[in-house]
């Protein structure tokens, strides 16, 4: 199989052509109940990283049927993922299906610094007190702020009009604020919407 394609790639950066997208979540990780995960690299069964490129690819094509994506629609289609596994082996199925993939780091989910990957339970409460307190600036773990994951999920543009994401909840959702509210507005640990289910689609991005 032929390597899934970077995006700092010279004139092949997702950071081209600033539009609104439609994103999927990543299906289910394994074994990561109860447990805080931002960039851990968790695996998905293959078999959901294939149900879901496969339905990815028939709404695309029903879609194109229907001339309910853009005249601009690329050929072959294009989808863009973060480079955990839970994001790109969903690529690597739609490769196989004739996708053109650009992997992008500016689609990965927030980090949390050191407490990634470990459980809920184990982070002292007094640390994610500091970080429901101050919501928007606070690094958890000495990760990333809300603050820096919003500016990242607003700079984030598509390769070409058209283009498809497969990313994760953090990103999505910081992508629907600043869709929503703009890049000023930061929001209380309150306000944080909940997340998208595993394996749903959200368009507008």
């Amino acid at each position: 199989m032929r390597a899934l394609t970077p995006a700092s790639r010279p004139g092949d950066t997702c950071a081209e052509v600033h539009a609104e997208v439609c994103a999927w979540r990543h299906p289910r990780p394994r074994g990561v109940a109860g447990r805080c995960i931002g960039r851990t690299d968790v695996a998905v069964d293959p078999r959901k990283a294939r149900r879901l490129a496969r339905r990815i690819h028939r709404e695309a094509l029903r879609e194109a049927a229907q001339g309910m994506t853009a005249s601009a629609q690329p050929t072959p289609r294009v989808v863009c993922c973060s480079p955990l596994r839970r994001c790109r082996d969903v690529a690597r199925h739609l490769r196989r299906l004739g996708w053109r993939v650009v992997v992008d780091a500016a689609l990965l989910e927030a980090s949390f610094g050191h407490w990634d990957g470990r459980a809920w339970a184990d982070i002292p409460r007094h640390e994610v007190d500091a970080w429901v307190a101050d919501f928007a600036d606070h690094a958890p773990g000495g990760g990333e702020s809300l603050r820096q994951v919003l500016a990242r999920a607003a700079a984030w543009a598509p390769p070409v009009p058209g283009a498809t994401v497969v990313a994760h909840a953090g990103w999505m959702l910081a992508r629907q604020w600043w869709r929503l509210h703009g890049a000023a507005a930061i929001p209380s640990a309150g306000q944080w919407p909940s997340a998208p289910r595993y394996g749903s689609r959200w368009r507008g991005l």
